[in-house]
Parts: C-alpha cells; sequence; structure tokens
C-alpha cells in the first residue's frame, strides 16, 4: 500500500515543490515506486520533471473529464518516478469546489483508483490553506513541512499546525505530521541557527535531522526540467536531498 505524504506549507518559496521533486527522485533512484501529483495551479512541479503540459492532468482526473489512470506520466529522467501534471485549470477547482458537500476528497477518491502500484505518492499543495490543500491533507496520511529558517516562517507554522490539527478532528483522523524539515539554511546567519534551535527543542523528534542548505544548483535544476539528481548530483543540494531520502526510508 502506498504511503501518501503531501508537503504543506501556506508560505510561498519555502522548498516545497524542490522537496517534493528532489526527494521523490532519490526515493525512485532507490528502487521505490513513486508518484508525484503536482496539485498546485502554477505546476512548477510538472515543469520540474519535464512533464507533458498538453494532456490532461489532475483537473481532468477530480472533475471526471479523463479517467485517473491515463493522467500519469512516466518522468522521461528519472526511472520509477510518474507523475500526474498539473496546469492553470486547477485554479477553476477552487471554485467548483466550495458548494460541493464532499469537497474536500475530491484528490482522496482520485489518488484510491490510481495509488495501488505505488510505494509512495507524494502531493505538492500550493501555498495557501484553501480547499486544494485541504483536500491534500484530506488525502495524506502524513504531512512534510518545510521550513524556512527565517523569523517569520515560525508564525506561519503556528497557523498550519492548527489547520493540520482541525483536519485531524474532523476529516482525517490518520493524518500524521510526519516531520518538519528546515530548507534554505544558511549556516552564517545567526538567526538561521535560531530558528533550528528553537523548533529543534519545542518539536524534538518531529524534526528532519537532515537540514536542507541554500543551494544555486537546487534552483537551476528545474529550468532544465530535471531533478537535482539527474542535473547536478554532487552539489551539496543533491548531497543533502540524497540524505533525507535515507532518512526517510529508514523511518519506514
Amino acid at each position: 500500500m502506498a504511503k501518501i505524504i503531501v508537503f504543506a506549507n501556506q508560505k510561498g518559496g519555502v522548498g516545497k515543490t524542490t522537496t517534493a521533486v528532489n526527494l521523490g527522485a532519490y526515493l525512485a533512484e532507490a528502487g521505490k515506486r513513486v508518484l508525484l501529483v503536482d496539485f498546485d495551479p502554477q505546476a512548477n512541479a510538472s515543469s520540474s520533471v519535464g512533464a507533458k503540459k498538453d494532456q490532461p492532468g489532475i483537473y481532468e482526473a477530480m472533475t471526471g473529464a479523463a479517467d485517473p489512470s491515463s493522467v500519469i506520466q512516466d518522468c522521461p529522467l528519472a526511472p520509477n518516478l510518474s507523475i500526474i501534471a498539473s496546469s492553470i485549470n486547477l485554479t477553476g477547482a477552487t471554485v467548483e469546489l466550495v458548494d460541493q458537500a464532499d469537497r474536500e476528497f475530491f484528490l482522496k477518491r482520485v489518488l484510491e483508483r490510481v495509488s495501488g502500484p505505488f510505494d509512495f505518492v507524494f502531493i505538492d499543495c500550493p501555498p495557501s490553506l484553501g480547499i486544494l490543500t485541504l483536500n491534500g491533507l484530506a488525502a495524506a496520511d502524513s504531512v512534510i513541512i518545510p521550513l524556512q529558517c527565517e523569523y517569520l516562517a515560525l508564525e506561519g507554522l503556528s497557523l498550519l499546525l492548527q489547520t493540520i490539527s482541525r483536519v485531524q478532528k474532523g476529516v482525517n483522523p490518520r493524518l500524521q505530521v510526519g516531520g518538519i524539515l528546515f530548507t534554505m539554511y544558511d549556516s552564517r546567519t545567526r538567526l538561521a541557527q535560531e530558528v533550528v534551535q528553537e523548533v529543534t527543542g519545542y518539536f524534538k523528534e518531529k524534526v528532519f535531522r537532515t537540514i536542507i542548505p541554500r543551494n544555486v544548483r537546487l534552483g537551476e535544476a528545474p529550468s532544465f526540467a530535471r531533478p537535482i539528481n539527474r542535473y547536478d548530483p554532487e552539489c551539496i543540494g543533491a548531497k543533502s536531498y540524497q540524505k533525507l531520502a535515507e532518512e526517510v526510508l529508514a523511518n519506514g
């Protein structure tokens, strides 16, 4: 049975897509079958792995315009990694789902039909706490929270954890916090060190040991439609995501 993990943070630019893509790529490299679900209308995850955007994707699967199994694409440069692509059409779902009685469960129903062959399903959510992120949380077993090492990120973390708690109580009682992942870490700044110490001191075992540093190569890789292990596997960013994949596998 696939382990379904959602990557969520209402703050943009914290590394959700970078983490979903590159952690997925390294798990795939380790022999795990990974399905990446791009659930953000900006479709950055789709671009990052070279997905075709001229065919039906997650929006069409959710609305019944396409069979869910038919929208899965194999990533050309990452064996064992597949993707359900997104598009700007997904923006319409934020309006169309509002009046639906079961609006939280559209993504869950799609994944129930396609997750069987996979070891992991990764859901890359948009930077908001709206209906799309709620669908992601309702469909997942656990949530990974990428957290940028800055003060304002702590305020956003509190709000996100409140949302997760409400989802656990009313929508998805099996949802767990899979881990908080520090991203864009700059060891030269005192603030980054203080954020790591404060969050680790409070959340303890919920914090991943692996810390993702600021790394130019991680930012360059999507423009070449490659995960970092296919773009520059020797850079510090690649080594960090490889270590994160090993940590995820070790934690079961």
